[in-house]
C-alpha cells in the first residue's frame, strides 16, 4: 500500500436570495476573453498503467482581472482521444481542494468503457498552488509531524499548544505566500479552466468532478454556463454551507460512519476477537485512544495520529479490515506494530500531502468567511463533540487556522443555474465527508438535472469504484448526454443499490489491485 497523501483534501430547499451575488473577483472581466494562452505542447509521459498519458503546462494570470500581469504556471496531462467521433475535452478533478488530478485522467481513461473513453481527451490538471502548478504554496512541511498535541482540549494547556501550532501556520502561509494567498480560491481556479479550455482549442468543456471537485464544477458552470457540454459531479459539496457549516455536519456523519465500522467489526468477532457488542468496541477503541494519548506508539501514534488512521475508514470502507487488524492486535496482544504500519500507510502526511493541505487551507480560508473569534469555535465544536467525538475537535484544529488567515474572505457563489444543458450527479446516502444533503440540494439548484442515488452507501467517490449500476449511468452520460428521469427517494431520479462491505479477508486484495481503492488512493482525505 502506498504512503498516503494528506490528510486532504477539504446543502435545502434552497432559495436564489439564500446566498450572496458572485464575489467581486468572479465578476471580474473573463480572462479567457483578453488572455490568450499559448496552446499546450504535449510531451510522453506515460505509465506501465496509463502508457497513452501525455504532461503538458499552460500559464494563466495570477490575477484575471489583470491578464497583463503576473502569470503562473499550471501543470496539465491527458489522455488523448483515438475514436473518429470526438466529443471534446473531458476535465476531471479529484477534489480536495489542494489534490492532484495529473494521475486521474489515466485512472478515468482506463476506468471508462473503451470505446467512451476513446472519445474524450480526458485532461487532468493541477490546480494553482498544487502539486507540479508553479509555484506550489509550502507553508510548512512538517506541520503533520508525530506527536502532535491531543486533540481534544480536556485541559487550557492542552487548548493553547494546539492554538499555538494553528497560529503558526496561518503566519507562516502569510509570511511565505503573501503574493499568491488572494489569488488561491474557489473562482480563481475556475478561471484557469477556462483558460485551459481555451489553450485546448475547445468552445466547450466536459467536465467531471470528485467531492470538492463538485464545487469547483458548479461554479464553473455558474461563471460559465454556455462552455459547458456534460457535466458530472459525484459526491456533492453542499454549497450552502462553504465552508464552516459544511465541517461541522461533516463531524456527524463521520461519527456515524465509525460506528458502522464498529458494528462491522463487533460481525466478524470470529477474526478480531474484539467481541459482538458494537457499544463496547467503541468503548475499547476510546480507551486505546486514552492509553495513545499517555505512551504514543513507536513515537508515532498518539491520539491525533490516530484519529488520522482510523478517517480513511470513513472515506472507504475498502479500508476496514487494515483498521480492524491493527486495532485487534493492539487490543489483542499488546502488539502496536500494525498500528503504527496502518498509520505509515494511511494517516501520515508526505511533502505531497504537505502542499495538499496549503492548498486546502488557502482555499477554504478564502472561500468563505470563518468565525474570527476563537470562542465561537470553542463553543460549537463542544457542542458537536457532545454528541459526535469521533473526528470533531481533530476536525476544528484541522481547519481553525481559517479563525487567523492573513487573507479577507470572499463571499460564497450561488450556484443556482437555469442555463444548463442537463448534468448528472451522484451521491452516496451515507457518505460522510459530502453528507447526502448536499447532492439533493445541487439537484434542486441545477435545472434540468439528473441525480442517482447509491442507497444505503458509506463511500465517498462512487463511480469508477466498482458499482456497475452507477457505472451505467455514467457511460450512457458521456456516449451520447442519456440521463435517467424518475421521481424516487428524495427526489432521485435513479437508485442504485451500494456494493456489500468488505469481508475481513479481503484486507490484502482489497488496497492497491482493486478499482475501488485505487480510486480513494487518487482522491485522498478531507476533501
Amino acid at each position: 500500500m502506498r504512503k498516503r497523501a494528506a490528510v486532504l483534501c477539504s446543502a435545502a430547499a434552497v432559495m436564489a436570495g439564500s446566498l450572496t451575488a458572485l464575489p467581486a473577483e468572479a465578476a471580474a472581466p473573463n480572462g479567457a476573453d483578453t488572455f490568450r494562452a499559448a496552446k499546450p505542447v504535449w510531451k510522453d509521459c506515460g505509465t506501465e498503467n496509463h502508457p497513452t498519458l501525455q504532461c503538458a503546462s499552460v500559464e494563466v494570470p495570477l490575477d484575471h482581472a489583470r491578464p497583463e500581469g503576473r502569470k503562473i504556471t499550471l501543470a496539465l496531462s491527458r489522455v488523448p482521444h483515438t475514436a473518429k467521433k470526438y466529443q471534446g475535452p473531458l476535465l476531471v478533478n479529484p477534489g480536495g481542494p489542494g489534490g492532484s488530478g495529473l494521475a486521474l485522467a489515466g485512472f478515468v481513461a482506463a476506468s471508462l468503457p473503451k470505446e467512451v473513453a476513446a472519445q474524450y481527451d480526458v485532461i487532468g490538471f493541477d490546480p494553482r498552488g498544487v502539486g507540479k502548478s508553479r509555484p506550489a504554496l509550502n507553508c510548512e512541511p512538517n506541520y503533520f509531524a508525530p506527536v502532535r498535541p491531543n486533540t481534544v482540549p480536556s485541559t487550557r494547556a492542552v487548548e493553547q499548544a494546539n492554538l499555538a501550532r494553528v497560529k503558526s501556520f496561518a503566519d507562516a502561509c502569510g509570511k511565505k505566500h503573501a503574493d499568491l494567498l488572494p489569488y488561491v480560491n474557489t473562482t480563481s481556479a475556475v478561471r484557469d479552466m477556462d483558460v485551459i479550455r481555451q489553450a485546448l482549442g475547445a468552445e466547450r468543456i466536459n467536465y467531471f468532478g470528485y467531492s470538492y471537485g463538485t464545487y469547483l464544477g458548479a461554479v464553473y458552470a455558474k461563471l460559465f454556463p454556455e462552455r459547458v457540454r456534460r457535466l458530472v459531479l459525484d459526491s456533492i459539496v453542499d454549497p450552502t454551507e462553504v465552508w464552516y457549516e459544511a465541517n461541522l455536519n461533516q463531524d456527524h456523519a463521520f461519527n456515524d460512519r465509525h460506528r458502522a465500522l464498529m458494528a462491522w467489526i463487533a460481525e466478524h468477532d470470529g477474526t478480531y476477537r474484539l467481541g459482538t457488542d458494537p457499544e463496547k468496541i467503541e468503548a475499547e477503541w476510546y480507551a486505546m485512544r486514552t492509553a495513545l494519548a499517555k505512551k504514543p506508539a513507536g513515537d508515532k501514534v498518539g491520539a491525533a495520529e490516530l484519529e488520522d488512521t482510523f478517517l480513511p475508514g470513513g472515506y472507504y470502507n475498502g479500508y476496514w479490515p487494515y483498521l480492524a487488524e491493527a486495532f485487534a492486535a493492539y487490543v489483542n496482544k499488546g502488539d502496536s506494530g500494525p498500528l503504527v504500519r496502518t498509520y505509515e500507510n494511511f494517516g501520515a502526511v508526505d511533502a505531497a500531502g504537505a502542499n495538499g493541505y496549503g492548498v486546502y487551507t488557502a482555499v477554504e480560508c478564502r472561500d468563505a468567511s470563518w468565525p474570527r473569534d476563537w470562542r465561537q469555535w470553542r463553543k460549537d465544536t463542544w457542542e458537536v463533540y457532545e454528541r459526535a467525538p469521533f473526528m470533531t475537535w481533530n476536525n476544528a484544529w484541522y481547519n481553525a487556522a481559517c479563525a487567523f488567515w492573513p487573507t479577507e474572505s470572499l463571499r460564497p457563489v450561488n450556484v443556482l443555474n437555469g442555463k444548463l444543458p442537463p448534468a448528472l450527479l451522484f451521491q452516496a446516502t451515507d457518505d460522510a465527508a459530502t453528507p447526502y444533503q448536499g447532492g439533493v440540494t445541487v439537484h434542486q439548484l441545477l435545472a434540468g438535472s439528473s441525480l442517482v442515488v447509491e442507497q444505503d452507501g458509506g463511500n465517498h467517490g462512487i463511480t469508477l469504484s466498482g458499482n456497475a449500476c452507477l457505472d451505467e449511468h455514467l457511460t450512457a452520460y458521456l456516449t451520447d448526454g442519456t440521463v435517467p428521469r424518475g421521481r424516487g427517494r428524495g427526489g432521485a431520479d435513479a437508485v442504485c443499490e451500494a456494493l456489500p462491505d468488505p469481508s475481513p479477508g479481503t484486507s490484502k486484495a482489497a488496497s492497491p489491485t482493486s478499482r475501488g481503492s485505487t480510486l480513494h488512493g487518487l482522491l485522498g482525505f478531507r476533501g
